[in-house]
């Protein structure tokens, strides 16, 4: 061990008549403690609302969007998925159509966004559809006089319908008649239930056959409200839109998860840095008890530093010794700190300590995410802080003057 690191540890030490300076020491690391843990707490919730949100929304929609310029529909769109399947980077053509409904069941009623989905490839969408808490797909697609029809969990309480229950929608176009044009009127069988995680999607989407969807929105069999892509990587989403964009053609939009979710994703980013900057005062605020135990110790080990002065130490001895003093309380606090946020964090996801109401937070609880990236920041800053917080003791002991400190010894 080094003489500077020896000397060090032995002042950390501290002996019967220098309890204060032990007290003082042990509230300097407690207080670094306290800010790593609570600044990393911070950056998991951060961390666990993005990691949360973006699952669960690219859950229930896709990845690029194309869509009709004008909101007409696309037609003759199977030849325009083929060929937009071959773009590389894309994993997945989906069509599909909206339109908004009112279901009416024999209880209740409540307004609707009905997505018309094709689920002839199962197989392509094992890892896409929303989660099916009851009842099956098996015989979604069929055709037959009363289409299938899966509702979220929250809409089929709304409704108060269960599973082989018939439920009606009401379209808000319909066919022209002598009194006017009428609603348009169509009963649907509840073939599953689904819950995709986010209130949004289960209070207010149903998930209907395609085929169903174009007779129910009055299009025809070879079109489509918009076509849903897939792709490998969800980051390169506004490249893909790009491509596939050249592909369509004139007349034709994209619009990607990115864009439609970039306020709620942007305001994340800012509160990341917000939290960062306000935790971040807490291990600044504990830097100044490493200021303050390392001039008490300066002043108590005046003898010390002179003697080792006239022992031939020079100037950056003293002050290695007083810096090494800083780093070791700066580095014993942030890895309990960074361990004991590692606890909190894994407990307090693991358990789902925090609840929230999912109408007004979207999620049922507070994720956490702990990322090494985060913890290796937070750390680096700590002990940045707190070398610096050692510079003016330090300085301040390096240019202490050995006669005048041993004239009266």
């Amino acid at each position: 061990m080094k003489f500077e690191l020896f000397v060090a540890f032995r002042y950390l030490r501290a002996r019967r008549k220098q309890a204060l300076i032990s007290v003082v020491t042990v509230i300097s690391v407690l207080g670094v403690t306290a800010g790593v843990m609570a600044l990393n707490i911070a950056l998991a919730v951060n961390a666990g609302m993005k990691k949360e949100f973006r699952e669960r929304i690219l859950g229930a929609t896709s990845h690029v969007n194309l869509l009709r310029a004008g909101q007409g529909p696309i037609s003759d769109y199977e030849g325009l998925a083929d060929q937009s399947s071959h773009i590389p980077g894309v994993l997945i053509v989906t069509p599909t159509i909206y339109g908004h409904a009112l279901l009416v069941s024999d209880l209740r009623e409540r307004p609707t966004i009905i997505k018309g989905v094709d689920l002839r490839q199962k197989e392509h969408f094992s890892d896409l559809l929303p989660k099916i808490t009851e009842g099956s797909l098996d015989t979604f697609d069929q055709l037959t006089p009363v289409p299938a029809v899966m509702l979220g969990t929250d809409l089929a309480q709304a409704l108060g319908v269960m599973v082989g229950e018939n439920i009606r929608a009401m379209g808000l176009s319909g066919e022209l008649s002598p009194l006017g044009r009428m609603p348009r009127i169509v009963t649907f069988r509840v073939a599953a239930i689904f819950e995709s995680g986010l209130w949004e999607y289960d209070a207010n989407w149903a998930l209907i056959p395609l085929w169903a969807a174009q007779r129910f929105v009055g299009f025809s069999s070879d079109e489509v409200s918009a076509l849903e892509f897939r792709i490998q990587d969800i980051f390169a989403a506004q490249s893909v839109a790009t491509k596939v964009k050249d592909v369509a053609g004139s007349g034709y939009i994209t619009s990607t998860w990115i864009e439609l979710n970039r306020p709620l994703f942007s305001a994340l980013e800012l509160e990341k840095l917000a939290m960062f900057i306000a935790i971040g005062l807490i291990v600044l605020v504990a830097s100044l008890n490493i200021v303050s135990t390392l001039t008490l110790m300066v002043m108590e080990k005046n003898r010390d530093i002179a003697i080792i002065t006239a022992m031939g130490g020079t100037a950056r001895t003293i002050m290695a010794v007083f810096v090494l003093q800083g780093l070791i309380i700066g580095l014993v606090g942030t890895i309990l700190g960074d361990l004991l946020a590692s606890a909190a964090v894994w407990y307090f996801h693991t358990y789902r300590v925090f609840r929230l109401e999912p109408q007004v937070y979207v999620i049922p609880y507070v994720p956490f995410q702990l990322n090494t990236s985060d913890v290796l920041v937070v750390s680096l800053v700590a002990i940045l802080i707190s070398f610096l917080a050692t510079v003016y003791p330090a300085r301040a002991a390096s240019r202490l003057d050995p006669v005048q400190a041993l004239r009266y010894e």
